[in-house]
């Protein structure tokens, strides 16, 4: 008889939500930067008045989507992204609206490593990135001490060793 496999019960840390916010600001200051230069450079070189709408309406859209960006999305990643890991599987459940769950057996685990970039630096979190014959997966936000802890777990259970360079 087979045991039912559990769903997943870990989350991500709390400090995941103004890190995906920094991200997300940063992306869309970024963006109305560069309509902003594109506006002063049609009304400097006296561009038809529709490209100026353009350039109105793609604003528009970019505001609207900062506000899902940075309002939103974030609170809604981290309620409902849970992942779980056990000697058979790794797993990997995130989704409010489009509910999407990953079963990765632990023998097709190739490589996992854990990455930081300087907005995850700054609120001292990791990323958990693992490798597959066919594709990756990740698990954003983790504290240091716990995406150490998962990536050495699942590499004694998938038997991954380091190489040393």
């Amino acid at each position: 008889m087979e045991e039912d496999i559990q769903t997943p019960t870990h989350c991500l840390a709390v400090e995941a939500v103004p890190a995906l916010r920094w991200g997300s600001t940063i992306s869309h200051v970024i963006m109305l930067a560069i309509f902003g230069v594109l506006y002063a450079i049609s009304v400097y070189f006296s561009w038809w008045s529709w490209t100026h709408w353009i350039v109105y309406g793609f604003t528009g859209l970019t505001l609207i989507s900062a506000v899902w960006s940075i309002g939103l999305r974030p609170v809604y990643f981290h309620k409902h992204f849970r992942y779980g890991v056990n000697d058979e599987f790794l797993q990997i459940k995130s989704g409010a609206f489009h509910e999407s769950y990953e079963l990765i057996p632990m023998a097709k685990i190739q490589a996992v490593s854990t990455n930081q970039g300087p907005i995850l630096r700054r609120f001292g979190l990791y990323s958990l990135e693992i490798e597959t014959m066919g594709s990756s997966h990740g698990i954003p936000a983790l504290p240091k001490e716990v995406a150490i802890e998962v990536r050495n777990q699942i590499a004694r259970y998938a038997k991954i060793r380091e190489v040393d360079e």
